[in-house]
């Protein structure tokens, strides 16, 4: 079973909790349960993106959501954002400067 660390900004805000906090709870739920399964090594509909470290769970209800998340040595799994169908590109790009900002500070 895999441990769920969020990435937090250097201000302490969670970039996956804002979005996930903003969600219409009956969506939450949904999410929670996809969550759950990656916890216990049931990672579903998923995919490492191209030209980066990140890889996305991808979901199909709702709008199209994507969580995306780092494998780190398999222990946990970091979850640096998440997004709509719609502004996918915009969000991986701000999820690699969070993951390149998390390496940073924890000398990974």
């Amino acid at each position: 079973m895999k441990t769920i660390v969020y990435y937090y900004t250097q201000d302490g805000e969670c970039p996956y909790l804002k979005w996930f906090n903003n969600l219409d709870n009956s969506i939450k739920v949904r999410i929670e349960k996809q969550v759950r399964k990656v916890i216990e090594g049931n990672y579903a509909d998923h995919k490492p993106l191209q030209n980066s470290e990140l890889s996305e769970i991808r979901m199909n209800f709702g709008k199209g959501y994507r969580i995306y998340y780092y494998d780190l040595n398999s222990a946990l799994v970091l979850f640096v954002g998440g997004s709509e169908k719609k502004d996918q590109k915009q969000v991986i790009n701000k999820c690699n400067s969070y993951f390149n900002d998390f390496i940073r500070r924890n000398s990974i």
